[in-house]
């Protein structure tokens, strides 16, 4: 899964598969055990898979689903393999604004409706009018925002069911300030962020009236190593691998800022990367669909 996980780690999966198209996802769907562990994957951000794999299917949305338009009631509508920052860079071209931020998110649009991702002061379910489900029996679905229970990097709603894709509702907007925005906010994060080195983005959620950042590097703890991970020296919040890291590495590492954090600032920090998978090493080979 190293290879399809921005942190560059990760053990095995049991079964690796690429849907072809649309239908061709919602069959395969069909055809696995009800008690089938999980694992949709788009650009591999926000994601830790132990070294000893998962256990179960990982299905690669990234391969298909990737229709993004503009709709006759002038919402776009865009598929959850669609990175955000392709997302953004259209509606700005479409001439309308309000999603920008989505430019600062290293994700797809179906990770990013998943854990209400946000960057720069926007929230991804902010412009969301509705969404297109699945679930295990291949039934494709289409929920209204208000079926979610949204908060801070959480959306939650009816079980057993994943993004196909969403609905977007923006305000009119100026397609040259749209671009400007877009071009400040990416320099912004590239200033203040290191998008040069393998991360998962952001580990730790912010708590309530205080910045994660703010308490790791209060703790002393930029520039902490366990074997290939670090906390960055550019921005607290992220742990690179320096080339050589194991899952093991940085999931002690998190591990490692959690404690240090609680001990010195009475803070339990929560994470916001999804952490998957054995610890111990799995044997066999990945069947890639």
């Amino acid at each position: 899964m190293a290879r399809y996980a921005t942190w560059r780690a990760g053990g095995q999966a049991k079964q690796f598969y690429s849907p072809a198209d649309r239908e061709d996802l919602v069959a395969f769907l069909r055809t696995l055990p009800p008690q089938e562990p999980l694992l949709w994957l788009g650009l591999g951000s926000n994601l830790l898979v132990r070294d000893g794999g998962f256990p179960g299917t990982v299905i690669f949305t990234r391969s298909c689903l990737l229709d993004l338009r503009r709709m006759e009631d002038g919402s776009v509508l865009a598929e959850a393999g669609v990175a955000c920052a392709h997302v953004a860079k259209f509606c700005a071209e479409q001439g309308l604004g309000g999603a920008e931020f989505l430019a600062g998110i290293p994700g797809t649009m179906g990770g990013a409706l998943a854990m209400n991702a946000g960057a720069f002061g926007g929230e991804t379910w902010d412009v969301v009018s509705s969404v297109v489900t699945v679930d295990r029996l291949g039934v494709e679905r289409e929920r209204g925002a208000g079926d979610f229970r949204i908060g801070y990097r959480q959306a939650q709603g009816p079980e057993g069911e994943w993004f196909l894709a969403a609905k977007l509702r923006l305000t009119a907007g100026d397609t040259t300030q749209s671009r400007e925005r877009i071009r400040q906010l990416l320099a912004q994060r590239s200033a203040t962020q290191p998008t040069n080195m393998p991360s998962c983005g952001s580990v730790f959620r912010n708590p309530d009236g205080d910045y994660a950042a703010r308490l790791i590097e209060n703790s002393g703890l930029k520039g902490r190593c366990i074997g290939g991970a670090c906390v960055s020296e550019k921005h607290a919040n992220f742990i690179v691998n320096t080339g050589a890291a194991t899952a093991a590495d940085i999931e002690s590492l998190i591990e490692l800022v959690r404690a240090e954090v609680a001990a010195r600032h009475g803070v339990n920090l929560s994470t916001e990367v999804c952490i998957v998978g054995d610890k111990s090493s799995v044997r066999g080979e990945i069947n890639s669909g």
